[in-house]
């Protein structure tokens, strides 16, 4: 496959919804290669890994920078998440051979993303009605580090990540938020930031070495995502980040829901009802202020 100015639009789509929110780089390129451009699942989880390797060190470095990195627990997942992404773009071969280990793949990447969605709306959820018993964490508080969890936290993200592509920047920050309730949402996003670059990059090398990666396929990708990611990045305080999330929510859905096979006409259903459901919470979000804030005067 040559380089394609298609394949450098949907890098640039992706790398634009990446620098606006943070999210979409796994969870929305692989169903994107695989739906619309008819790459094998293999080859788009292991090609989008490699893509990732290169945009996730320029938000790791800007939040190093601010000091929303929480160290004392990138310390504890890395050294689990790295062997257990490398591990899992091995496993993925264990799945089968040929046509039946694309059927499984693609079933896979399907639950990834249906994970990732539910994912999303749990960190919405705890967002808004998690954090009424303690304040957040200041930046110079010290936070009480839980290893087994934050150990498991590691090891179970590092090999959706290797398997699917799917996680390091949805599903391990909702275990983040779940493990330790009272990080600041900057510190979650930092940490998470942080730690998915050698995990990102450990599940590459694991692709690549199993023949997962197409460089040209990459290289096209990355045409298109790394000046949407610094456009993204430029735009996000002008634009609604909640609306864009719920928007993602919605293809993410979508597409999980059409990997698994579901009829166009049921995922289109689905996926309204969904994006209905998403507007009447922010409509009523508008209206009842979350638990225990205080209306301004």
């Amino acid at each position: 496959m040559d380089l394609s100015w298609q394949l450098a639009v949907a890098g640039a789509l992706v790398g634009l919804s990446v620098g606006l929110t943070g999210m979409g780089g796994g969870a929305l390129m692989t169903p994107i290669l695989v739906l619309f451009f008819g790459v094998d699942p293999t080859t788009a989880v292991g090609s989008d890994l490699l893509v990732s390797v290169t945009m996730k060190p320029v938000g790791a470095a800007v939040h190093q920078r601010a000091g929303t990195v929480r160290w004392e627990l990138v310390r504890w997942i890395v050294p689990a998440g790295v062997p257990a992404g490398f591990a899992g773009a091995f496993v993925l071969h264990l799945l089968g051979d040929g046509a039946l280990l694309q059927h499984r793949v693609k079933l896979a990447i399907g639950a990834a993303l249906l994970a990732a969605v539910a994912g999303m709306i749990a960190r919405v959820l705890l967002s808004r009605f998690g954090r009424t018993r303690a304040a957040a964490l200041g930046p110079s508080e010290r936070l009480v580090v839980r290893p087994l969890p934050t150990v498991l936290i590691g090891l179970v993200g590092g090999f959706i990540v290797g398997l699917t592509s799917v996680g390091s920047g949805s599903l391990i920050i909702v275990m983040l938020m779940l493990c330790y309730p009272r990080l600041r949402a900057a510190d979650l996003v930092g940490t998470d930031l942080v730690q998915a670059v050698p995990l990102v990059g450990a599940a590459a090398l694991g692709h690549l070495l199993a023949g997962d990666v197409r460089l040209a396929l990459t290289g096209s990708l990355l045409l298109g995502a790394l000046p949407a990611i610094y456009l993204g990045a430029k735009l996000s305080t002008n634009v609604p980040g909640a609306v864009l999330k719920g928007i993602l929510g919605v293809l993410l859905l979508g597409s999980g829901l059409q990997l698994w096979g579901l009829s166009t006409t049921l995922v289109c259903v689905i996926s309204l009802a969904f994006a209905i459901a998403v507007g009447l919470y922010r409509y009523g979000g508008a209206r009842y202020p979350p638990l225990g804030s205080r209306p301004s005067s």
